[in-house]
């Protein structure tokens, strides 16, 4: 007997979290949940550490799912039209799923006693697509952890976790309650606080040392790092750009700055 509970209607109450995911993402987020759509992302979330919740499926892609599924958690089939009912918006994929994002790691679980160490700071990124792209070149240039703000989007966000392409079941991301108060433990910890900023006048990124323990800091889209939390970091640097370019996208400028600090 094929596994797998048939849905036929957008109504039916155990796919509630699935129903106009648009439009319900919040509500989903508050409740702990988080989404993830694709069979790659999917495939991923199933290799992970991650509680997996549940996983919505069309009928042409149930079979190749359904084995790696966890026996406890439900699969929903549906057939293709009704999943884009359900979703509120023309699926391709035809396969999604909810997984709980359990507990945020702390500083010092991620940092311990190490000797090397790079923490990827993010205190107010308000683009989910920037913040999924800078878990992923966090991730690919072996990052430690990340370090998000009370004040940046969520990594958990839908957009976020696709573009992250899954590195963000594997970073630790640590959700902070007060950077300011983090950033000076850090400090007294011992990590070397950079600021990345546009400014001349900094230092060039291509003549700092990176330091064996550092906290690289990336601001806001639209207006950088705030004098708070440059103020707090022991160097200021920057990438030397030409032809009158005057600013990268900040998840570009993360992966210039974090191959250096990689090295």
């Amino acid at each position: 007997m094929k596994r797998g509970i048939a849905i036929s209607s957008i109504d039916d109450p155990r796919i509630a979290n699935y129903r106009d995911v648009k439009d319900r993402e919040l509500a989903v987020m508050s409740n702990d949940l988080f989404m993830v759509e694709s069979e790659q992302l999917v495939r991923r979330l199933l290799a992970s550490s991650f509680e997996v919740e549940s996983v919505l499926v069309t009928e042409k892609r149930a079979a190749e799912i359904a084995a790696l599924v966890p026996a406890n958690v439900p699969v929903f089939i549906a057939a293709a039209e009704v999943v884009n009912q359900i979703i509120g918006f023309k699926f391709h994929s035809g396969m999604m799923a909810i997984a709980r994002r359990g507990t945020s790691p702390t500083l010092e679980e991620v940092i311990a006693d190490k000797q090397r160490a790079l923490i990827v700071v993010c205190p107010e990124i308000a683009n989910t697509e920037n913040l999924g792209s800078m878990i992923r070149i966090a991730a690919a240039f072996g990052a430690d952890a990340m370090l998000i703000g009370e004040r940046s989007c969520d990594p958990f966000f839908r957009q976020s976790v696709r573009v992250s392409m899954g590195a963000v079941f594997k970073l630790p991301i640590v959700r902070s309650t007060n950077i300011i108060a983090d950033l000076r433990s850090l400090h007294e910890r011992g990590v070397e606080l950079v600021a990345t900023v546009l400014d001349e006048s900094a230092e060039a990124l291509g003549d700092v040392k990176p330091p064996p323990r550092v906290a690289v800091l990336f601001g806001n889209e639209a207006q950088g790092l705030s004098p708070d939390h440059i103020a707090l970091c022991g160097r200021r640097v920057t990438i030397p750009m030409k032809l009158g370019t005057d600013s990268l996208n900040v998840a570009v400028a993360a992966g210039v700055f974090l191959y250096h600090f990689s090295r």
